[in-house]
This record gives structure tokens, sequence and C-alpha cells, in this order.
């Protein structure tokens, strides 16, 4: 069973970012164009139209994106707007301007958001609450 760090589940968001970049753009369906198509002339090149080339994500990286996409239930909101918007290599001073917090701070969220979703892929509990926690302070002095 592999074990789970803060690093790997961050190489993992950051990947699952670039396969969801990858995507084709949602199109709304049912529009269509009753205009018949022509032929441009060579000299025209193309010129006024953006062509986007996308290089598509391989199947082994849409099932890691899936997966990747479900830890996320594991946080809530503010967690989930802070892990992704690091995935996708957003610069830490408009990640602070958008949550209001200074950068050590959102590292820090950041770092703890990571860490719940370590702690539910490796099934273990946090250290706080392993039961070698005296219950009271007075059992051991």
């Amino acid at each position: 069973m592999r074990t789970w760090t803060i690093k790997d589940v961050a190489d993992r968001f950051q990947e699952a970012a670039l396969t969801a970049h990858r995507l084709p753009p949602a199109r709304v369906q049912g529009h269509f164009n009753s205009w018949p198509g022509f032929n441009r002339q060579a000299w025209e090149g193309y010129a006024d139209e953006k062509i986007i080339i996308r290089i598509r994500p391989s199947p082994a990286a849409l099932d890691r994106f899936d997966e990747t996409v479900r830890w996320l239930r594991w946080l809530d909101v503010e967690q989930r707007k802070l892990v992704w918007w690091r995935a996708a290599y957003l610069p830490w001073r408009e990640i602070c301007g958008r949550i209001g917090h200074d950068r050590k701070t959102a590292w820090r969220h950041w770092q703890f958001a990571l860490a719940l979703i370590v702690v539910q892929l490796n099934d273990t509990p946090p250290r706080f609450a392993s039961g070698s926690v005296p219950a009271s302070p007075i059992e051991h002095p």
C-alpha cells in the first residue's frame, strides 16, 4: 500500500490542473450555424481565426484527474479554492489578495488542507486523536 505525503498530493493536484486545462472547452448544446461552408483562398491564410492546438490528456491522466478531484470532498469550500488555485500555479500574491491572508498564513492553510487529504488517503488518524494521548493532564505528570 502506498504511503502518501504532502508533496505527492500537491504534485497530483498540479497534474490534475494541467489535465483540466488540456480538456476541450465546454460548449452550449443546441446551437448551430445555417450558413453554408466556404473555402478560403490560400492568400487569406486564416489570419483572423484563432487556432488553439490542445494536446489531449491520456486516459490514465483522466483517471488520475477523476480520483484527485474526488479528494476535494474532504475539504471545505475555502480550502478547495486554495488547493486548486495553488495547483494551477496562481502566484501567492494573488491568492493572498483573494483570501485576505498574508503569504505565510495562506501557505499554512494550504499545507493544512493537503495534510487533511494525506490523513484520509493513508487511513491514519491525526497524532492528537490517537490513543496515546492521555484523557486528562492529571494521569501523566
